[in-house]
């Protein structure tokens, strides 16, 4: 399956800079493909909880999520029928959206260095996901003139908080336009697709056209980590996933996220949460009460 990442088209509509995008509960955003596009993207998901990958890290989120994804940064969508969630708003801008030079002027340093590091895109917690989500839900009531300020209000924002973590390890980058990404690209539309079944190294290898030795090498260099402990990681997050949203039994669980021996998915998973998955799924439960 030589599956690259879609390329996004997203053209603003007439006499905007800019394209925002509100989605309701009954509505939501069904772009789950693994896609990228040059626009910066800035995603707000009010309430509920889901799985998300951007470029090599995937992670499951609850009580909404506060995303900033950078240009040609591939990723999946966030919202689906069960995660929960009231609304999802979307930002997408160009890094010069707003002219050539706005950013390199003294004021928009901050702005500047937050369009850097969100190459690796960047999750916001704590006080920031609540104050720059409750921004977000204004923004539909809003003139074009006032979103486009408050826009500016809210990247300076995200620029001088302290309340975030970078998913992807320093040094990550997917520039997909250059020809040897097309093979991580490859990986992760295989994993995505068949992380349920048994996936060897011979069979990955084999996919892109490399030794086992050589695939290894570079599949740590790009991500930072082992192709197995992605393949885990991503079966665990797709655990926690059923979990939250299932009526299943944890022994199921352990088979429908591609685990075949359920000491080994107890143990795995307790090492990825910090928490069994009884435990996890009954403080997921209260939390979400």
């Amino acid at each position: 399956m030589n599956q690259k990442p879609a390329f996004e088209a997203i053209e603003p509509s007439f006499g905007h800079s800019y394209t925002y995008q509100r989605f309701d509960a009954t509505k939501n955003n069904k772009n789950n493909i693994w896609h990228y596009h040059p626009e910066i993207e800035l995603v707000h998901v009010n309430g509920g909880s889901g799985k998300r990958q951007i470029g090599s890290h995937v992670s499951y989120y609850s009580n909404g999520d506060l995303i900033l994804i950078g240009s040609n940064l591939p990723h999946c969508g966030f919202t689906d029928k069960l995660t929960g969630n009231e609304s999802e708003t979307i930002i997408q801008m160009k890094q010069d959206f707003l002219g050539n030079d706005f950013f390199d002027i003294p004021e928009m340093k901050k702005i500047q260095s937050l369009f850097e590091m969100a190459k690796g895109g960047i999750a916001f917690s704590g006080k920031t996901k609540r104050k720059i989500g409750e921004k977000m839900q204004i923004l539909e009531y809003q003139t074009h003139f006032q979103r486009l300020l408050s826009i500016l209000n809210i990247l300076n924002e995200l620029g001088n908080s302290k309340d975030f973590k970078i998913l992807n390890a320093e040094g990550f980058s997917m520039e997909t336009e250059v020809k040897d990404n097309d093979r991580i690209n490859v990986v992760f539309n295989y994993v995505k697709n068949n992380f349920k079944e048994e996936i060897t190294l011979d069979e990955i290898s084999n996919l892109v056209s490399m030794t086992v030795p050589s695939f290894c090498r570079y599949f740590k260099k790009i991500t930072n980590k082992t192709f197995v402990q992605f393949v885990n990681e991503y079966r665990l997050v797709h655990a926690s996933k059923l979990l939250a949203e299932q009526p299943l039994s944890i022994t199921e669980v352990c088979f429908e996220s591609g685990f075949n021996n359920f000491s080994h998915f107890n143990k795995q998973f307790k090492a990825f949460t910090g928490q069994n998955p009884s435990e996890y799924r009954n403080e997921l439960k209260t939390v979400l009460k």
